[in-house]
């Protein structure tokens, strides 16, 4: 299970599952997007792997994403639900910040975990490295591969002439000989980073090119996958201010999740529920196809309704949001000049594949890094 594999797949709704074991990290790295801490909130483990038991081999989805927090503090949980998933075919890959390599035996029951996913991810940066040593993190990244085992780093900086980023870079190809995908990101301003980071917010790069699709439109691939929240909750969104249930600066008081991007609950709700609400709600297929910005205009051209200044992710989460648009995006996607707009860029956004969820949502200088090690042939 190849990173580029995985990344071919980011467009195509309900390809994959994104599930939060849990908010708590041993690691205090100033840039957390989930400012995670040791005690934060978790879920219990059953409502977690009862929704993964509803995966069958005729409904599942294609990938597993197991993330945190630190989602190797649960690590008999990574271990069953990678077990569960692989039962119905689906495969697994986990996201770590790999604090038990500071110590120079791996645990028994983290080991088992990482024994259990099919990808292993190291989440490596700056941050990270003033409290895991990068030597040991590599070390088990070695091991791994050493062992058959597909992984990958996710290094983040703070943006493309950060030095860091070709310094670490350039060592993960010399270490490993350019079998390691690597995905460079920047740090963003959430989590305990937007104390100290200032960004002003950005429309992403276009998914597809401009010529290709109506004037103004931006597909969305962050609203393809369902993402498992800290208490259960399934969005449609991986943007942290939702999945916190924050929702963003213009929608309403922390604790509550915008209900057009609410797809149910792992406790009350399996997977093909999720799965359909996905899939198949208008106004989620109209923020796919459309990005939200070009779809809050065509709703309601005349309002004002203040979408410029809330930029891209925001009108998404306030404005489509409001009273009415639910209802109004039925009647839009419904249109016969709609549906053939939406299945053209869906086909052209799924054609750029791998390369167009790097163009937009990548550091451009390491790009193609992604691609190391991959197999030959096409993703």
């Amino acid at each position: 299970m190849h990173l580029v594999e995985l990344l071919a797949a980011r467009s195509r709704p309900a390809a994959a599952l994104l599930m939060t074991l849990t908010r708590r990290c041993p690691l205090s790295c100033a840039h957390c997007s989930t400012a995670s801490t040791t005690d934060s909130e978790q879920l219990d483990a059953a409502p977690l792997t009862t929704f993964v038991a509803t995966f069958t081999p005729e409904d599942r989805p294609d990938f597993l994403l197991l993330t945190g927090g630190e989602p190797l503090l649960r690590p008999r949980l990574v271990e069953d639900l990678a077990h569960r998933a692989r039962a119905a075919g689906t495969r697994t890959q986990l996201l770590t910040g790999m604090f038990f390599a500071r110590a120079t035996r791996t645990p028994a029951p983290v080991a088992a975990a990482l024994a259990a996913v099919d990808h292993v991810a190291a989440s490596l940066d700056a941050f990270h490295e003033a409290e895991v040593p990068r030597a040991r993190v590599f070390g088990v990244l070695r091991g791994l591969l050493d062992a058959g085992k597909d992984v990958s780093v996710q290094v983040t900086g703070l943006g493309p002439d950060d030095p860091y980023l070709a310094d670490v870079t350039d060592d993960i190809r010399r270490t490993f000989g350019d079998r390691v995908p690597v995905l460079a990101a920047e740090v963003r301003a959430a989590g305990r980073a937007a104390q100290w980071l200032s960004a002003a917010p950005s429309a992403p790069a276009p998914a597809v090119p401009a010529a290709d699709v109506p004037q103004g439109a931006a597909p969305c691939a962050m609203a393809a996958w369902p993402v498992v929240a800290f208490d259960g909750t399934v969005v449609a969104c991986c943007n942290q201010n939702v999945v916190d249930g924050r929702g963003g600066r213009l929608a309403g008081p922390a604790g509550e999740f915008p209900g057009h991007l609410r797809l149910g609950h792992v406790a009350d709700d399996g997977w093909p529920a999720v799965r359909r609400a996905l899939v198949e709600r208008p106004l989620l297929r109209g923020i796919r196809a459309f990005g939200p910005q070009y779809l809050a205009r065509a709703l309601a051209p005349d309002a004002d309704s203040g979408r410029e200044c809330a930029g891209y992710c925001g009108t998404c989460v306030s404005v489509l949001a409001a009273p009415g648009a639910a209802a109004a995006a039925d009647a839009f996607m419904a249109r016969a000049g709609t549906r053939v707009l939406e299945r053209e860029i869906n086909r052209l956004v799924e054609e750029r594949g791998a390369d167009g969820f790097l163009a937009r949502h990548t550091v451009a200088a390491y790009r193609d890094l992604a691609a190391l090690g991959a197999p030959a042939g096409p993703a």
